[in-house]
């Protein structure tokens, strides 16, 4: 079986059209339509549903998508681990959830576009449980989630746990709540400001009233941090974010943290990836160490 075909056919797949595969692999649209075809030939199954626009795999195709991208990773490791002075190549398809993107997407990686020039970023930004299931399944290489401390990543994957940090409840100056220490019926007596599920801050509130049996009554659900504190800010409800996220907050001076002595969930923040990361083991350890400097940082801004 010839890997170019495979190439192909991933390609396919992930841009959606013959002309963007032939772009990206920077051949003729003929050259990628025969390539495909002689990978159904060989396989004996139709891979593409033609007819749709933009193409998608069959269900046959989306098995062989899947299994073709481990081949063509393997080759690629192959080949990084044979060529002499070799540099990380190909592809790093990295997750991250929406809290770390500020983050991830900044210093970081322009340090892995600096220092590994041969590597192509793709980068998907999504909830840690979806980031999860997109690296068991090889659709992703790596990834930054955010999981609450009750929460492990699964076993199959390499872990490295980046920082620990504690989030911090806010509400507007005036909300009319005690300025000293509120107990947890107190804390659900409010309307919450929060992410859609699969946040892992979301996820840490409702682990933690579930528990004392109590409600979590969601006012709004907002994406993005400074959406959330501006509403915060305006007395829809309450939020919670993590301290560094606050102390950068345009609209910190109109917030006050509340003190919740019986909420002591927290959250992890884990760089996750396959057991052998291959070609991508120091573009992922580059990765982790400038992460870990930031996280550190972040830890350090006073509220």
């Amino acid at each position: 079986m010839n890997t170019h075909d495979i190439e192909a056919f991933v390609a396919v797949v992930e841009t959606g059209s013959i002309v963007a595969a032939a772009t990206r692999l920077h051949l003729t649209q003929p050259g990628i339509s025969r390539r495909v075809q002689s990978l159904e030939d060989r396989l004996g199954v139709a891979l593409l549903e033609r007819q749709s626009k933009p193409l998608k795999p069959t269900a046959a195709g989306r098995e062989v998508y899947q299994r073709g991208r481990r081949v063509l990773g393997s080759v690629a490791d192959l080949l990084a681990g044979v060529e002499p002075g070799s540099e990380a190549s190909g592809e790093f398809r990295l997750g991250v959830a929406p809290f770390l993107a500020e983050l991830a997407l900044t210093h970081p990686i322009d340090r892995l576009r600096t220092e590994f020039a041969k590597l192509t970023l793709r980068i998907t930004t999504g909830w840690s449980p979806t980031l999860l299931t997109l690296l068991e399944s090889n659709t992703i290489d790596a990834a930054a989630v955010v999981l609450p401390d009750d929460v492990m990543p699964p076993s199959t994957l390499t872990t490295h746990l980046l920082s620990h940090q504690m989030p911090v409840i806010v509400a507007h100056r005036d909300a009319g709540l005690s300025e000293g220490r509120l107990s947890l019926r107190e804390l659900a007596s409010q309307a919450w400001v929060l992410n859609q599920d699969g946040c892992g801050i979301r996820r840490s509130i409702r682990n933690t009233l579930d528990a004392a049996r109590l409600p979590v009554d969601v006012a709004v659900e907002a994406f993005g941090t400074e959406l959330q504190l501006s509403l915060v800010a305006r007395g829809v409800g309450i939020g919670m974010v993590m301290p560094g996220a606050l102390a950068r907050s345009a609209f910190r001076d109109q917030l006050r943290v509340l003190q919740v002595p019986e909420f002591k969930a927290g959250v992890n923040t884990w760089l996750v990836h396959a057991r052998a990361p291959g070609r991508l083991a120091a573009p992922i350890e580059r990765l982790r160490l400038d992460m870990s400097e930031m996280l550190d940082a972040e830890e350090r801004l006073l509220v």
